[in-house]
């Protein structure tokens, strides 16, 4: 049986994740259906997604050890340079889908499984590095942004919580759709960074200037007061993640007064990765990257983003 490095969860730990991960010999991936490829993995990025697995959120028992992640960009079997999308049908699934890393083999290997519809072309002009940066977390900022929050309608977005891979992702799309863009964070350093992206820093809860179209939701009940009180009317909240909370107290009169729309969105299409990738491509757009280490650096990987204090993506390269 051939084999090959990858990061795995070896267990459940929710108090220590770290615990739980392994960087070790796999098997090779399989192919569930003739229409699979094997990709050559040359950069893969880091999501919370992945902590969460080894905390035991999402992934159960049965299915351990499995390798970790979601993101990565690499080549294909004919030498061609791709993005893997990472969202494999699943009618099993109640979401109709599953990403990689929980039905199947994840990313942060040197090579992954994946079918070939899901393999679409990288930009000349974008290192792999860049690359693996985007189909998770810029993807969900990009449709967050256009085909929830139709952000075209509007001229205003507010970014909840910048500084995490979407957020910040977020913040970077909108100033290059060339909307007004306001961006929350509580840490000050963090502010400056959103201001150099060309947004307007605030602290949170603090009063904007203006009421805006669309509200980039992540953060969840800290928040989502905030964000009904800043939205102009019809103006849509669309909401990914739920990082401070996932209950929060909503405000159904201002809801149905402001006529506001509330709307979920997860990931987004191949035709959506491929709109992205093709945006960046046109308007030179660089994902914001926290730091890139090498594959032998794992650990050190996990514990840069478990300490919260990142401001973009932590990407491996897999040259290294």
């Amino acid at each position: 049986m051939s084999i090959m490095r990858a990061a795995y969860a070896s267990k459940f730990d929710a108090d220590d994740p770290l615990a739980a991960l392994v960087v070790g010999d796999r098997p090779e991936p399989a192919h569930p259906d003739p229409d699979w490829v094997t990709v050559q993995v040359r950069a893969s990025s880091l999501n919370h997604h992945d902590i969460w697995t080894l905390r035991g959120v999402g992934l159960p028992a049965d299915r351990l050890p499995m390798i970790l992640g979601c993101d990565a960009a690499g080549v294909d079997p004919d030498g061609n340079e791709v993005v893997v999308y990472p969202v494999i049908p699943d009618p099993g699934d109640p979401r109709g889908m599953s990403l990689l890393s929980e039905n199947h083999p994840g990313t942060l290997a040197e090579r992954v499984a994946v079918p070939r519809a899901n393999l679409v072309p990288k930009p000349a002009g974008m290192s792999f590095v860049e690359a693996a940066c985007l189909p998770t977390a810029w993807l969900t900022a990009y449709r967050m942004l256009t085909t929830r929050g139709r952000v075209d309608e509007g001229e205003a977005v507010l970014v909840q919580g910048a500084g995490g891979g979407v957020a910040t992702a977020a913040v970077v799309l909108a100033v290059a759709l060339g909307k007004r863009v306001y961006a929350t964070s509580r840490d000050a350093g963090k502010r400056d960074r959103i201001a150099a992206l060309g947004a307007t820093a605030l602290s949170p809860g603090a009063r904007l200037p203006e009421r805006v179209d669309v509200v980039v939701e992540t953060v969840g009940a800290a928040t989502f007061d905030h964000s009904l009180k800043s939205a102009a009317p019809g103006a849509r909240i669309v909401v990914s993640g739920a990082t401070a909370g996932y209950e929060p107290s909503v405000n159904l009169r201002r809801v149905f007064a402001m006529q506001l729309e509330i709307l979920g969105s997860t990931m987004g299409t191949p035709a959506e990765l491929a709109g992205l990738l093709d945006l960046c491509a046109r308007r030179e757009i660089r994902p914001v990257i926290d730091e890139t280490l090498p594959f032998s650096g794992v650990p050190e990987a996990f514990a840069r983003l478990l300490s919260g204090n990142v401001f973009g993506k932590v990407v491996l390269d897999h040259a290294g």
